[in-house]
């Protein structure tokens, strides 16, 4: 018997997921900061960086409703197979590019516009996913925490393998990698053998099905206090991370290896994040957590900005990252143990929307107002507001909680 943290681990569709998904992730952040770096490199524009950033999950913001209501509907393990094997072909082409010298800017952009247009279909549909993954709602949660975990673990050791590859060779290999490592994620999914969920049929056309879904987000106190918060937190404290190339060389005077580390120790706290989350038995609680978590990386990215040195920056970089994770985790694992199954995909579309899809539009706020104004003084901004939405949070505190208790008490949820 798995431990408790574990044991979503006991079904083995989920291990099988959850084996191919850790090689597709650190591929994926070796990546990301191949083609953050190297579109500095060629530019030395911060607003050039915001502006990968906001290619890469715009389609996020404009598509995943319509990804959440299409979920509702298909065959989730065929379109998630589907669209593993178009990341494949995009990262192919990244690294064809750079290993033949070619590659230029736009062709950086463009082709981070087309991986955020795969993982806006991908992601509702992987939300809703887990629940055929591990065969019903006792273990979700657990396997939401430990997919996190997963994801976090190549968020923390894909950027140090990205830097050392960088200073060794080149990013164009850092894109090879990536693309090699989806070899492991087709296995997997040939191998793993799901029980598709029952669909209820509907005749309503896409607009309707859409409504339905925003209508019964924003009628219920805590989704949409919840998503409100998630999405002012991607709008002002992730954009740090599209602001790392900036801060390493202008703030710290350092190189692609000290920007791994910095994106390592966010990583890190991420994971310890994800530990914890899997240690708990169900989401009851989760409302002080997400206050505590959303203030604690606002002080943080106040203090990051200001920091001396890229060695005062790593620690609080772990902060930073255990407490957005722990928001963002902990908001979705509350909204799939609330949410009526049938607007499962619709309800986790917003979720997907407010955190990633806001978040393009910090970062090209960010890289704005850092080429005017500095990254230090825009970052310092971003960790006050993301303290400040956690205060406005807390004031409502007992008001989603009376929201949310007769859905736990119906599901059978002990009191904490």
């Amino acid at each position: 018997m798995p431990l408790p943290a574990l044991r979503a681990l006991r079904h083995r569709n989920f291990r099988l997921f959850l084996a191919g998904q850790i090689f597709a992730l650190v591929g994926y952040w070796i990546q990301m900061v191949a083609q953050s770096w190297l579109l500095y490199r060629l530019t030395e524009s911060a607003t050039l960086l915001g502006v990968l950033a906001f290619a890469g999950s715009l389609p996020i913001l404009l598509l995943s409703p319509i990804a959440g209501w299409w979920s509702d509907r298909c065959n989730l393990h065929r379109a998630m197979f589907a669209t593993q094997i178009l990341e494949l072909l995009q990262a192919a082409t990244l690294a064809g590019l750079a290993l033949a010298g070619i590659i230029a800017p736009w062709h950086i952009i463009t082709l981070a516009m087309v991986m955020g247009v795969l993982v806006a279909i991908e992601l509702p549909i992987r939300h809703a996913y887990l629940l055929e993954l591990v065969d019903g709602k006792e273990d979700l949660p657990n396997a939401i925490a430990l997919t996190s975990l997963m994801a976090n673990s190549g968020r923390m050791v894909g950027p140090a393998v990205a830097g050392i590859l960088i200073g060794l060779f080149s990013e164009a290999h850092c894109f090879l990698i990536n693309a090699l490592s989806y070899i492991a994620v087709v296995v997997s999914f040939l191998l793993i053998r799901v029980r598709a969920q029952p669909r209820l049929p509907s005749s309503k056309p896409v607009l309707a099905g859409l409504q339905e879904g925003f209508a019964y987000a924003w009628g219920q106190l805590p989704i949409r206090a919840l998503l409100l918060l998630l999405a002012t937190v991607a709008f002002v404290a992730t954009p740090y991370a599209a602001l790392m190339p900036v801060m390493v060389r202008e703030a710290f005077q350092g190189a692609a290896d000290e920007m791994g580390y910095l994106m390592g120790a966010s990583g890190l706290g991420a994971i310890s994040g994800t530990l914890y989350l899997a240690s708990r038995s169900n989401a009851r609680g989760l409302i002080r957590l997400i206050i505590i978590a959303a203030f604690a990386a606002g002080t943080a990215l106040v203090l990051f900005a200001n920091a001396p040195s890229t060695w005062y920056a790593l620690p609080l970089l772990a902060v930073v990252g255990c407490g957005i994770l722990v928001t963002s985790v902990s908001v979705n694992m509350i909204l799939q143990t609330i949410v009526d199954d049938d607007k499962r995909g619709r309800v986790m579309s917003l979720y997907t929307v407010a955190f990633l899809g806001v978040s393009p539009f910090g970062a090209l706020a960010a890289g704005a107002l850092a080429d005017i104004a500095g990254p230090q003084l825009t970052l310092t901004l971003g960790g006050l507001g993301c303290a400040g939405a956690a205060l406005l949070l807390a004031r409502r505190r007992h008001e989603i909680r009376a929201g949310i208790r007769p859905i736990y008490e119906k599901l059978g949820i002990a009191r904490r």
